[in-house]
């Protein structure tokens, strides 16, 4: 959207608590954000109200105080760790002399800066444009002027009215575009959901470890880095499961408090691969002060996004910084598996994590034996694909006979699109309960 500048910008940071005293931890949260947004913070301004002021959100003698550390320090940002209306925002401009931003603006900035793929840059964008549609401030009075000259001389078009409609072009035609990549996305998950692919998505908020347990459990070379929204665009992975299944897991754009709506509703597309996903797997800093607000934070999203129906499973990262790290499983009173600690970055309990999914989506196993004659090489080579083979005993005649364990969806897939195993393996419903009996199937 704006040129940025080569290097870091000198910026004052306000935090204003209301009706309470600062909080130690959301002071280093913005301290953190305006790091990753490139800022060099001079200085911090805290203070107490019991509620903005409607013209400068501080008040006058706070707005001082600022205007003289931005004079002290050659400030060339003010950064407010609340959303200004427009009006403030314009105001206190006015008064510091140099640009003021505020909690929303930060966001979409580093978002911006973090965008790789055509998509992201698009949403960002998306969600520039809609916060700046309510300020029309910096950035587009340059593409048209005020209409005028020979033949064209008469009232025309304000200033104003031109970047009104120049935003609403550019919001319109970035909305058809996303439009066409979400119906690719959408192609995509219909085609896992033809192949019966379960999706796993990690959900969790910034910073809590998700690329780098993406990372540890597919092998991927996400950008893991230790600062706020270091992944913004969605990866996806297949992962082979130790029971012989597989799944795609997602790794998706952290959560953050207070996340602005425009931004949530830019990231519709994005944020569906959460929202249709059939597992969520909530990381969790389990080293953090703030360990229980911001799991608050991260469910409030989920429902904003219509994921909060969706089976979840809590992954308390970061084990490797408490006291007595110990990596462990947790079950709820029906013995499922409700959460599993560990520590991404020394791989202390990933094992367990691979279990548990390994287990959450085995459902209903079968165990089954089918004797293949010499000719059967194709359906041999499928099933050592799709299927665990367990064991395998070479007949005298060349064929084989496999021992095979697997999923029940895939053992529906196979029956209906082989003909030989619909004939040996029975229906679904007709299989013994026993999820580890073993039947002989086929000829010999």
């Amino acid at each position: 959207m704006f040129e940025r500048p080569k290097g870091g910008e000198r910026a004052i940071l306000v935090y204003i608590a209301f009706d309470d005293q600062p909080d130690p931890e959301e002071l280093q949260e913005f301290r953190e954000l305006a790091l990753s947004a490139g800022a060099e913070p001079r200085a911090l301004v805290t203070g107490r109200r019991h509620g903005p002021d409607p013209r400068l959100f501080v008040g006058s003698g706070k707005a001082e105080e600022i205007r003289g550390l931005v004079q002290l320090h050659q400030a060339e940002l003010v950064i407010f760790d609340h959303e200004l209306s427009p009006s403030q925002e314009r105001n206190l401009e006015k008064l510091f002399e140099c640009r003021v931003l505020d909690r929303t603006g930060l966001i979409l900035d580093i978002f911006a800066q973090r965008a790789r793929s055509h998509e992201g840059k698009l949403q960002v964008e998306l969600a520039q444009l809609e916060h700046l549609s309510t300020r029309l401030v910096r950035g587009w009075t340059h593409l048209e002027r005020q209409k005028g000259g020979i033949g064209l001389r008469g009232p025309g078009e304000t200033q104003l009215e031109t970047d009104r409609r120049l935003l609403g072009q550019r919001i319109h035609q970035i909305r058809r575009r996303l439009a066409k990549v979400d119906g690719q996305r959408e192609q995509g998950r219909r085609a896992r959901q033809r192949a019966e692919t379960p999706t796993v998505s990690l959900v969790g908020y910034t910073n809590a470890g998700k690329s780098t347990l993406f990372n540890r459990l597919t092998g991927a070379g996400v950008r893991a880095r230790d600062q706020l929204f270091a992944t913004l665009d969605p990866t996806l992975r297949r992962v082979e499961l130790e029971n012989g299944g597989q799944l795609v897991l997602a790794d998706t754009v952290g959560f953050v408090s207070r996340l602005p709506h425009d931004l949530v509703a830019a990231f519709k597309s994005t944020l569906q691969e959460t929202a249709e996903a059939d597992l969520l797997l909530h990381v969790i800093d389990a080293a953090s002060p703030r360990r229980a607000e911001n799991i608050a934070e991260v469910e409030d999203v989920l429902r904003q996004i219509g994921a909060a129906g969706i089976p979840r499973i809590d992954v308390f990262n970061k084990i490797d910084q408490l006291e007595a790290p110990r990596p462990r499983i947790e079950r709820d009173a029906q013995g499922r598996p409700s959460a599993v600690w560990l520590s991404a970055r020394d791989g202390g309990g990933c094992n367990l994590l691979l279990e548990v999914l390994s287990e959450w989506f085995a459902g209903h196993r079968l165990h089954r034996r089918i004797c293949l004659a010499p000719g059967d090489g194709r359906l041999r080579a499928l099933l050592f694909e799709q299927a665990r083979v367990v064991a395998e005993d070479p007949k005298p005649d060349g064929g084989s006979c496999l021992e095979v364990e697997l999923a029940a969806r895939d053992y529906q897939r196979l029956r209906r699109h082989e003909p030989l195993l619909a004939a040996s393996w029975p229906a679904l419903e007709e299989v013994d309960e026993q999820p580890d009996s073993v039947a002989s199937m086929g000829p010999g």
